[in-house]
């Protein structure tokens, strides 16, 4: 029986550990075959959307903090990954007494739904933001055949 504050503290903080544990089985998850505007990506992963554009895919990505000397982008085919660290901006030889905003590392991988021309790819990082045109191959793209 649960009756001291301690101990449903630390029922909760169990609680708490296991739910991060489970999101991050789930980090890398593909959520190709729909959308679903109530899924979270949590752990230190870059929230990312992906749009159809007709001939191209967009990618945006939050990466509040990254530098884009500290990010990689890799792309084959039809697989994109995205990773990169953020490094903690506190002052040299402080004693700290709170840090909720420390460093961080990221690996983020996405199956694309066609094949896309990498050495078309466009990639822009500003505001914490990273926007990426990517050209889908010629074989990829739609083509209208008329019937004679």
């Amino acid at each position: 029986m649960w009756t001291r504050v301690s101990d449903i503290d630390r029922m909760f903080g169990a609680m708490n550990l296991l739910h991060s544990r489970m999101n991050r089985l789930f980090t890398d998850y593909d959520r190709s075959y729909g959308t679903d505007a109530g899924w979270r990506v949590s752990g230190g992963t870059p929230k990312t959307n992906m749009y159809d554009l007709g001939d191209k895919l967009q990618v945006v990505a939050e990466l509040p903090g990254v530098a884009k000397e500290d990010l990689n982008v890799r792309i084959q085919g039809n697989y994109l990954e995205l990773s990169g660290s953020r490094k903690s901006d506190g002052p040299e030889g402080y004693k700290a007494h709170r840090i909720e905003r420390g460093s961080s590392t990221f690996t983020r991988s996405f199956t694309l739904p066609v094949d896309v021309d990498s050495e078309r790819v466009e990639a822009v990082l500003k505001d914490g933001v990273l926007k990426m045109i990517l050209p889908k191959v010629e074989a990829a793209k739609p083509k209208q055949i008329t019937v004679s």
